[in-house]
Formats: C-alpha cells, structure tokens, sequence
C-alpha cells in the first residue's frame, strides 16, 4: 500500500502592491472618530450658545439690529455639524492637515492636489456655514419682529 503524500496548500496570489489603507480621501475626509466626536461637540454647544442668546435677546426687546449676533454662534454650530458629518476639518483642510488618531496628533499632507482638493472643501463648508447662520439669523428676526 503506498502512501499519498500531505498535500500542499498553493501559494496565496500576488497582486502586486496594496492600496494605501488610510481613510484620508483629498477634499472628501480628513479626519477620524475622535476629530469627529469633538466637532460634534461644538456644534451642538454653539447651537445652544445660540438658543440662549436669542431668548436672552427677546428677552430684554432686543432692537432687530442687535437680534442679527444669533447669526455668529449659528454659523458656528453650523460649521461644527457640517465638519462631522462629512468628517471633514475645514481648519486642517486650509492648513493642509489630516488626523485620524488621537486628538492632536495631526500629519501634513505631503500631495500638492490633495491640498488643493482639501481648501475647495474647507472653504465650502465656511460658506455653506455662513449661509446657514445668516438664514437662521433672518428668520429669527422676522419672526420675533
């Protein structure tokens, strides 16, 4: 009786070399969950920042002119919830960094396009902020005229 040797598992294929794994993606993603996690946080805190400047300011009849600050605070917190949902640091973004470890351990990113790429959005979002903020800001002193 002969024996059949042990067979050999093949050879895992080669398929040449990896992609980078990092989830950094120019102009779409610049930050990880801690980033994410403390913009949230600010946006929520200027958001009720400026729920109680606007009672304050209704408060002590406010003319309409002094009612336009909710605008500041609003745009604030609008730039705070935008940053985390496309988790997206308009700040690094300008300044041509990225994180996705520990709070403050932020890496330059080395790709000339993917700076610029990472500006359009960061100055997207401050416009997209400051549209909301001023939005806000109008409705709020329309309806407490």
């Amino acid at each position: 009786m002969t024996m059949s040797p042990v067979p050999v598992p093949p050879a895992p294929i080669d398929f040449g070399p990896e992609e980078d794994a990092s989830p950094y993606r120019p102009g779409a993603c610049n930050i990880g969950p801690a980033e994410i996690a403390r913009r949230r946080r600010s946006g929520v805190a200027a958001l009720a920042a400026a729920g109680l400047l606007a009672v304050a300011l209704v408060a002590v009849d406010a003319p309409p002119s002094a009612r336009w600050l909710v605008a500041f605070p609003l745009a604030g917190g609008a730039v705070g919830l935008l940053q985390a949902r496309f988790r997206f640091c308009a700040g690094y973004g300008l300044a041509g960094l990225r994180n996705f470890g520990p709070l403050g351990a932020q890496e330059r990113v080395a790709d000339g396009a993917a700076r610029r790429a990472d500006r359009v959005r960061a100055l997207l979002i401050f416009f997209a902020a400051a549209a909301i903020g001023l939005a806000g800001a109008a409705a709020f002193v329309l309806l407490s005229a």
